[in-house]
């Protein structure tokens, strides 16, 4: 019922296409598969990832989505998604797997039709090609609308390659920091600033320091550019526990600034 003072910024966002420039940042060449609004704001979206130099694959169409982030003064943040005409695409771009080497899926793709249903069409002709498969299991709160047995046995039948989840994601599937999440050769679980869990297929764990970050204002987008940075290193000839440093330090490059474009 009144005002209450804030300060408010303005940032391209979005799991998939974090993912991608951080990607490129990395030094790997990435493309953005999905669907904008045929709007100014989509146009916009997509200029701003050219821009960053990544190669941009989008259908046109509806009306493009929005979120509201909430960031609390430790840099927790809390999100309110309208994600409009991206939940709604239901054909791959021309050109969308061309050459693809691995393939990013965050889970915020596979919850939601039609775009559910394109996002597994497009794991199955990129393993098909000999890609990797890589999936963040992305937040909680879908997950739990989704259904936790259902989308286990989605991974299950999936079978990633590299899992990505945070500690939050990792208990809710019944997995928690040490077992590894049905289907997948390696989970790999995230705790902030404790030690980063690899799970390998059968159960093998290693953790992995998480060097100190002097100020955390805004995670938003710090679990995106960390898998960036291990697909990156991955794609380099890293071993997961390389990849895994190098996406610390690719996190810890966000976490002092609001937002997630970078």
């Amino acid at each position: 019922g009144t005002d209450t003072a804030s300060r408010i910024f303005r940032r391209r966002g979005g799991s998939a296409a974090n993912v991608a420039v951080y990607a490129v940042a990395a030094g790997a060449a990435a493309r953005f598969v999905g669907q904008v609004g045929n709007d100014r704001l989509g146009g916009l979206l997509v200029a701003d990832l050219e821009a960053a130099g990544v190669d941009v694959r989008v259908n046109r169409a509806g009306t493009t989505g929005s979120i509201v982030v909430l960031v609390d003064q430790t840099g927790e943040r809390t999100m309110l998604p309208d994600r409009a005409a991206a939940m709604e695409l239901d054909d791959l771009p021309v050109g969308a797997l061309d050459d693809v080497s691995w393939l990013h899926v965050p889970a915020y793709s596979l919850v939601v039709e039609p775009l559910g249903a394109t996002s597994l069409r497009a794991i199955e002709r990129a393993r098909e090609q000999g890609a990797t498969i890589s999936i963040d299991a992305s937040s909680v709160g879908p997950l739990a609308d989704y259904g936790v047995a259902r989308f286990r046995t989605l991974m299950a039948n999936v079978r990633p390659d590299v899992f990505f989840c945070n500690l939050d994601e990792a208990t809710l599937l019944g997995a928690g920091a040490a077992a590894p999440v049905r289907g997948a050769a390696l989970t790999v679980v995230k705790a902030g600033a404790d030690p980063v869990t690899l799970v390998d297929a059968a159960g093998g764990t290693t953790e992995v320091a998480v060097p100190p970050v002097a100020v955390v204002s805004d995670t938003t987008g710090a679990g995106d550019s960390f898998a960036a940075g291990f697909i990156a290193a991955t794609l380099d000839g890293s071993s997961p526990v390389g990849a895994a440093e190098a996406g610390c330090r690719m996190a810890a490059t966000v976490l002092a600034r609001p937002g997630a474009g970078s």
